[in-house]
C-alpha cells in the first residue's frame, strides 16, 4: 500500500493532467452549439447562391473545419457575444473579421488540400488562416498593420496552428520567397487584381480576391491559372470588404 503522502502526490498529478487536457480541448468544445447554428446558416446562404458556389453547397470538409475553429477567440472581448452571427465584426484599426459565409465560400473556392501551399493577403484577426490551416500543408499570411499581425501570430501560435506563418508587410506584392502558391486568398478589396499575386499563383492554382472601390460595388472574383499559364477570371457575387492597403491603393 502506498503512503498517504505518495497517494496525494499521485492524485495531484492525475488532476493536473486532466486539467491540461481539458484546457487544450476547451477552445474547440466551447460554444459548439453556436458553431453548429453558424454552419446551418452558411449552408442556407450557399443554397441561395449556387452560381457563386458552383454547385449546391459548400464542401462538407470546409464546413467541418469551421465547426471546430473557435471563432470567438479571434475577435475582441467586447465582440465575443456576436462571434457566431453571420456578419463581419470590427477587430480594431479599421479592419474586420469576415462574415462566416464569405470565409467558407472563399476557402471552398480555392480548393486546396494536403500538400498545397496557400498565401493569405490580410491576416486580420487570424481566423481565415486558422480555417485554412487544417486544409493545407503550409499557410503564409501577410498583414500590413503591425499590431494586428503580431496579435494574430500570437493567437495562432497559442492555439497551435503550427503550419501558419505570419509576417508584417505589404501583401499587394505577395511573398515571392515562398511562391508559387496553389491558392491565394485576398481578404481586402483591391481596385484591380494585383499582378504580383497573379504571377505568384501556381499553374492549376486559384485565387479569390474582392475587386472594387471602397464604398462602391465590389465583386468577389475567382482567378484561375491554367497549366499553359493563361489566366481566366469569373465574377461571383457582390461583397463588401475593407480596402486593400499598400501597393494596391495607388
Amino acid at each position: 500500500m502506498r503512503p498517504l503522502a505518495q497517494c496525494q502526490v499521485l492524485l495531484a498529478a492525475v488532476l493536473a493532467s486532466i486539467a491540461a487536457v481539458a484546457s487544450t480541448s476547451a477552445p474547440a468544445q466551447d460554444r459548439a452549439g453556436e458553431r453548429a447554428a453558424m454552419i446551418e446558416t452558411i449552408k442556407s446562404h450557399a443554397r441561395s447562391a449556387p452560381s457563386a458556389v458552383g454547385r449546391q453547397g459548400i464542401d462538407p470538409a470546409v464546413l467541418e473545419t469551421m465547426r471546430k475553429v473557435p471563432r470567438h477567440l479571434f475577435v475582441p472581448e467586447e465582440q465575443r457575444s456576436a462571434a457566431y452571427r453571420d456578419r463581419p465584426l470590427p477587430i480594431g484599426y479599421g479592419q474586420t473579421i469576415s462574415q462566416p459565409f464569405i470565409v467558407a465560400l472563399m476557402t471552398d473556392l480555392i480548393n486546396v488540400g494536403p500538400g498545397d501551399v496557400v498565401l493569405e493577403v490580410g491576416t486580420g484577426s487570424g481566423y481565415q488562416a486558422a480555417v485554412l490551416s487544417p486544409r493545407a500543408a503550409k499557410v503564409y499570411s501577410i498583414e500590413i498593420i503591425p499590431e494586428l499581425g503580431k496579435r494574430a501570430a500570437a493567437r495562432l501560435a497559442e492555439l497551435r496552428y503550427g503550419n501558419v506563418e505570419v509576417k508584417v508587410g505589404d501583401g499587394y506584392y505577395g511573398w515571392p520567397a515562398h511562391a508559387p502558391f496553389d491558392g491565394i486568398l485576398v481578404t481586402a478589396a483591391a481596385s484591380h487584381i494585383p499582378p504580383p499575386l497573379v504571377e505568384q499563383l501556381a499553374k492549376g492554382g486559384r485565387m479569390v480576391v474582392p475587386v472594387g472601390a471602397p464604398f462602391a460595388t465590389q465583386f468577389l472574383m475567382l482567378v484561375e491559372k491554367r497549366q499553359d499559364g493563361s489566366i481566366t477570371t469569373r465574377q461571383l457575387l457582390p461583397v463588401g470588404f475593407v480596402p486593400l492597403r499598400g501597393g494596391g491603393a495607388r
